[in-house]
Protein backbone atom coordinates (compact mmCIF):
# COMPACT_ATOMS: atom_id res chain seq x y z
CA UNK A 1 0.00 0.00 0.00
CA UNK A 2 1.48 2.89 -1.21
CA UNK A 3 2.38 5.95 1.59
CA UNK A 4 2.28 9.49 1.47
CA UNK A 5 3.31 12.22 3.58
CA UNK A 6 2.23 15.73 4.14
CA UNK A 7 4.18 18.78 5.68
CA UNK A 8 2.84 22.04 7.45
CA UNK A 9 4.74 24.77 6.91
CA UNK A 10 4.57 27.04 8.93
CA UNK A 11 6.84 26.05 12.16
CA UNK A 12 7.16 22.89 10.85
CA UNK A 13 9.49 23.29 8.39
CA UNK A 14 10.47 26.97 8.15
CA UNK A 15 9.93 29.24 11.35
CA UNK A 16 7.82 31.17 9.89
CA UNK A 17 5.31 31.88 12.89
CA UNK A 18 7.88 34.72 14.01
CA UNK A 19 7.11 37.11 11.19
CA UNK A 20 3.54 36.24 11.56
CA UNK A 21 3.59 37.27 14.67
CA UNK A 22 5.48 40.02 14.13
CA UNK A 23 2.85 41.47 11.23
CA UNK A 24 -0.04 40.84 13.86
CA UNK A 25 1.95 42.52 16.72
CA UNK A 26 2.40 45.67 13.86
CA UNK A 27 -1.39 46.07 13.16
CA UNK A 28 -2.66 45.55 16.75
CA UNK A 29 -0.28 48.00 18.25
CA UNK A 30 -1.17 50.31 15.09
CA UNK A 31 -5.19 49.52 16.68
CA UNK A 32 -3.86 50.43 19.89
CA UNK A 33 -3.67 47.16 22.13
CA UNK A 34 -1.13 44.92 22.64
CA UNK A 35 -0.50 41.28 21.20
CA UNK A 36 1.80 38.61 23.05
CA UNK A 37 3.73 35.59 22.23
CA UNK A 38 1.79 34.06 24.42
CA UNK A 39 -2.11 34.94 22.66
CA UNK A 40 -0.15 34.44 19.27
CA UNK A 41 -0.24 30.21 19.75
CA UNK A 42 -3.68 30.94 19.18
CA UNK A 43 -3.07 31.74 15.49
CA UNK A 44 -1.16 28.64 14.46
CA UNK A 45 -3.06 26.63 11.70
CA UNK A 46 -5.61 29.13 11.96
CA UNK A 47 -6.47 30.79 8.73
CA UNK A 48 -5.68 34.62 8.08
CA UNK A 49 -9.75 35.82 8.38
CA UNK A 50 -9.98 33.52 11.66
CA UNK A 51 -7.11 35.11 13.18
CA UNK A 52 -8.41 38.72 12.57
CA UNK A 53 -11.14 37.89 13.84
CA UNK A 54 -9.63 36.86 17.44
CA UNK A 55 -7.54 39.64 17.17
CA UNK A 56 -10.56 42.55 16.95
CA UNK A 57 -13.23 40.22 18.70
CA UNK A 58 -11.36 38.77 21.12
CA UNK A 59 -7.86 40.50 21.78
CA UNK A 60 -8.56 43.77 20.81
CA UNK A 61 -12.16 43.77 21.70
CA UNK A 62 -12.89 46.50 18.58
CA UNK A 63 -16.11 47.69 16.65
CA UNK A 64 -14.85 47.67 13.05
CA UNK A 65 -16.94 47.79 9.26
CA UNK A 66 -16.46 45.27 6.95
CA UNK A 67 -14.65 47.56 4.69
CA UNK A 68 -12.14 48.40 7.61
CA UNK A 69 -11.68 44.43 8.28
CA UNK A 70 -10.76 43.67 4.32
CA UNK A 71 -8.23 46.67 4.63
CA UNK A 72 -6.28 44.97 7.47
CA UNK A 73 -6.05 42.18 6.45
CA UNK A 74 -4.42 43.32 3.29
CA UNK A 75 -2.56 45.13 5.79
CA UNK A 76 -0.90 42.57 7.80
CA UNK A 77 -0.12 40.13 4.80
CA UNK A 78 1.59 43.02 2.48
CA UNK A 79 3.48 43.24 6.01
CA UNK A 80 4.43 39.95 6.07
CA UNK A 81 5.70 39.90 2.88
CA UNK A 82 7.75 42.68 3.35
CA UNK A 83 8.98 40.48 6.85
CA UNK A 84 9.56 37.06 4.66
CA UNK A 85 11.00 38.87 1.46
CA UNK A 86 14.80 37.99 2.52
CA UNK A 87 14.06 34.15 3.53
CA UNK A 88 16.68 32.00 2.74
CA UNK A 89 17.68 28.48 3.07
CA UNK A 90 18.78 29.63 6.62
CA UNK A 91 15.19 29.69 7.77
CA UNK A 92 14.87 25.53 7.37
CA UNK A 93 13.97 23.91 10.46
CA UNK A 94 17.11 21.68 11.14
CA UNK A 95 17.33 18.30 9.66
CA UNK A 96 14.00 18.34 7.75
CA UNK A 97 16.06 18.34 4.60
CA UNK A 98 17.27 14.88 5.78
CA UNK A 99 13.83 14.10 5.91
CA UNK A 100 12.85 14.94 2.55
CA UNK A 101 15.92 13.41 0.82
CA UNK A 102 15.36 10.07 2.43
CA UNK A 103 11.43 10.10 1.53
CA UNK A 104 12.84 11.33 -2.23
CA UNK A 105 15.76 8.58 -2.12
CA UNK A 106 12.21 6.55 -1.46
CA UNK A 107 10.08 7.29 -4.13
CA UNK A 108 7.30 8.22 -1.45
CA UNK A 109 5.08 11.05 -2.80
CA UNK A 110 5.43 14.34 -0.47
CA UNK A 111 2.18 16.91 -0.22
CA UNK A 112 2.45 20.34 1.01
CA UNK A 113 -0.88 21.05 3.35
CA UNK A 114 -1.04 24.70 5.01
CA UNK A 115 -3.52 27.21 5.59
CA UNK A 116 -0.78 29.84 4.35
CA UNK A 117 -1.28 31.42 0.87
CA UNK A 118 2.27 32.44 0.31
CA UNK A 119 3.31 28.44 0.71
CA UNK A 120 5.02 28.27 -2.57
CA UNK A 121 6.77 31.44 -3.00
CA UNK A 122 7.95 30.38 0.71
CA UNK A 123 9.50 27.12 -0.40
CA UNK A 124 11.41 28.75 -3.43
CA UNK A 125 13.02 30.90 -1.00
CA UNK A 126 14.49 28.48 0.72
CA UNK A 127 14.89 26.12 -1.70
CA UNK A 128 12.86 23.08 -0.81
CA UNK A 129 9.73 23.39 -4.00
CA UNK A 130 11.49 20.41 -5.41
CA UNK A 131 10.63 18.06 -3.01
CA UNK A 132 6.83 18.54 -3.29
CA UNK A 133 4.61 16.39 -5.57
CA UNK A 134 1.44 18.90 -4.80
CA UNK A 135 0.99 22.17 -2.32
CA UNK A 136 -2.28 22.67 -0.93
CA UNK A 137 -2.68 25.66 0.78
CA UNK A 138 -4.93 28.40 1.62
CA UNK A 139 -5.34 29.43 -1.76
CA UNK A 140 -6.97 25.74 -2.68
CA UNK A 141 -9.37 24.95 0.27
CA UNK A 142 -12.23 26.85 2.07
CA UNK A 143 -12.40 25.56 5.17
CA UNK A 144 -9.84 25.97 7.94
CA UNK A 145 -8.16 23.54 10.18
CA UNK A 146 -9.19 21.37 12.69
CA UNK A 147 -11.34 20.71 9.13
CA UNK A 148 -9.66 18.15 7.26
CA UNK A 149 -10.15 19.68 3.94
CA UNK A 150 -6.56 20.58 2.82
CA UNK A 151 -5.17 17.00 4.07
CA UNK A 152 -7.65 15.24 2.62
CA UNK A 153 -7.01 17.46 -0.83
CA UNK A 154 -3.36 16.74 -0.92
CA UNK A 155 -4.04 12.98 -0.29
CA UNK A 156 -6.11 13.01 -3.27
CA UNK A 157 -3.91 14.83 -5.56
CA UNK A 158 -0.99 12.51 -4.39
CA UNK A 159 -3.04 9.43 -4.79
CA UNK A 160 -2.67 7.96 -1.91
CA UNK A 161 -5.52 6.56 0.41
CA UNK A 162 -6.36 8.98 3.53
CA UNK A 163 -5.64 6.30 6.25
CA UNK A 164 -1.92 5.93 4.14
CA UNK A 165 -0.56 9.07 4.75
CA UNK A 166 1.62 10.80 7.55
CA UNK A 167 1.11 14.85 8.60
CA UNK A 168 3.82 16.14 10.59
CA UNK A 169 1.75 19.45 12.25
CA UNK A 170 3.14 22.01 14.90
CA UNK A 171 -0.24 22.87 15.72
CA UNK A 172 -3.46 21.80 17.40
CA UNK A 173 -5.90 22.41 15.21
CA UNK A 174 -3.25 20.79 12.38
CA UNK A 175 -3.65 17.53 14.91
CA UNK A 176 -7.18 17.56 14.76
CA UNK A 177 -7.44 17.91 11.33
CA UNK A 178 -5.14 14.95 10.71
CA UNK A 179 -6.87 12.51 12.79
CA UNK A 180 -10.58 13.80 11.63
CA UNK A 181 -9.09 12.69 8.37
CA UNK A 182 -7.75 9.48 9.64
CA UNK A 183 -4.50 10.01 8.54
CA UNK A 184 -1.24 9.37 11.22
CA UNK A 185 -0.91 12.43 13.21
CA UNK A 186 2.51 13.46 14.15
CA UNK A 187 3.52 16.57 16.40
CA UNK A 188 6.38 18.73 16.05
CA UNK A 189 6.59 20.53 19.15
CA UNK A 190 5.36 20.59 22.99
CA UNK A 191 3.81 17.25 23.54
CA UNK A 192 2.14 18.68 26.30
CA UNK A 193 0.41 20.78 23.28
CA UNK A 194 -0.09 18.51 20.97
CA UNK A 195 -1.06 15.79 23.00
CA UNK A 196 -3.84 14.78 20.86
CA UNK A 197 -0.70 13.67 17.86
CA UNK A 198 0.07 10.12 17.24
CA UNK A 199 3.76 10.64 17.33
CA UNK A 200 5.63 13.49 18.98
CA UNK A 201 9.43 14.72 18.55
CA UNK A 202 10.36 18.57 19.31
CA UNK A 203 11.79 18.79 16.34
CA UNK A 204 12.99 16.55 14.01
CA UNK A 205 16.73 16.11 14.69
CA UNK A 206 14.88 13.80 17.33
CA UNK A 207 13.32 11.34 13.97
CA UNK A 208 15.69 8.53 12.95
CA UNK A 209 15.02 7.64 9.45
CA UNK A 210 14.32 4.13 11.12
CA UNK A 211 11.45 5.58 12.27
CA UNK A 212 10.28 7.49 8.89
CA UNK A 213 11.13 3.73 6.97
CA UNK A 214 9.11 1.90 9.61
CA UNK A 215 6.35 4.27 8.85
CA UNK A 216 6.67 3.96 5.11
CA UNK A 217 6.25 -0.28 5.24
CA UNK A 218 3.86 -0.28 8.32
Amino acid sequence: MKKGFIFDLDGVIVDTAKYHYLAWKKLANELGFEFTTAQNELFKGVSRKRCLDILLNDIGKIDYTQEQFDTWMIEKNLDYLAFIKNMDASEILPDVPKILEFLKEESIPIALGSASKNAQPILEKVGLLHYFDTIVDGNNVTKAKPDPEVFLLAAKQLGVNADNCIVFEDAVAGIQAANAAQMTSIGIGNKNVLNESQFNFTDFTQISTDFIKNLIEN
